[in-house]
């Protein structure tokens, strides 16, 4: 196995795309370097992208907040800007294993792990995040929703570099929350998790909303049906209960030793509807 840390995004582009095998990219390496102790992979190229300045950004202009790809969770985490205006989003990445594990792990690493029950992902997803992929063929911006593939894939062409994760602006009257389902309380992965994002008018209505799920799909997905349903509506009873059937109806889960897929399709629903009262509840 090879090893590099380029300097530059350019540089990181070149050794990927070049690269006879395998190469994969190193950003916290708490995903990557667990995997190969494993021997779950076996790259022939690991490429550090953590001294590379740009990735290690947090900047915040008119179109939102710009995430580097290296920057850590922890880093994420002390920024009272983002926290204030994405709080779950910011509640999400804080779930990623212990603070230790926080001071290593990025946002972009756990999205190209392409876990299901990665719990960044959905709250991205449900903020309506892009990212900045570079490549071979150039730069280019993609829904975050579309970057996972399947457990352990995603759709990153050869040579290609998630660079930043960008999250819009954030609506007058709008907030998010992400909420997940463990067995325990902490250090555990989401049986289930749902992240909602709720934009309201001045007369308490809802005029935009966003749901993702995670843990219960071969990958992380946005429901659009579920967000079709809240639109338009006080957020009542009856509103929560035609999305959170939508959120069930999304469900693709797998039976396995931390839940079946029926309890999983049940319990989303619960968590769902706990995770819209949560974002409603922030919104003043």
């Amino acid at each position: 196995m090879n090893y590099a840390a380029p300097r530059t995004i350019d540089e990181t582009v070149r050794l990927l795309a070049d690269a006879p095998g395998a190469g994969h990219v190193l950003a916290g390496g708490t995903d990557l370097v667990v995997q190969m102790t494993a021997g779950l992979r076996t790259p022939d190229l690991v490429v550090d992208i953590k001294a590379i300045p740009e990735l290690t950004d947090l900047r915040e202009d008119d179109d939102g907040f710009h995430l580097g790809a290296a920057l850590c969770g922890a880093a994420l985490n002390e920024n009272a800007a983002l926290k204030s205006a994405w709080p779950g989003v910011t509640e999400a990445i804080d779930l990623i294993g212990s603070m230790q594990v926080q001071s290593r792990a990025t946002p972009a690493g756990n999205l190209c792990n392409a876990s299901p029950a990665a719990d960044s992902v959905p709250a991205l997803i449900a903020a309506n995040a892009t990212v900045t992929v570079i490549g071979p063929a150039g730069l280019r911006t993609v829904a975050v929703e579309d970057i996972p593939a399947g457990p352990g894939r995603t759709t990153l062409n050869k040579g290609e570099v998630i660079t930043a994760i960008h999250l819009p602006r954030r609506p007058a009257r709008s907030a998010d929350a992400y909420i997940r389902f463990t067995p325990r309380t902490e250090m555990d992965i989401a049986v289930v998790g749902v992240a909602v994002n709720l934009t309201l008018d001045a007369q308490g209505l809802c005029t935009a909303a966003r749901v993702a799920i995670g843990a219960v799909a071969p990958t992380a997905r946005l429901v659009p049906a579920a967000g079709a349903a809240l639109i338009g509506t006080p957020l009542d009873d009856t509103a929560l209960d035609r999305a959170a059937e939508a959120v069930r109806a999304a469900c693709q889960p797998i039976d396995d030793k931390r839940g079946t897929a029926a309890y999983r399709i049940r319990i989303a629903g619960v968590i769902f509807r706990r995770a819209a009262l949560a974002a409603l509840s922030r919104i003043s």
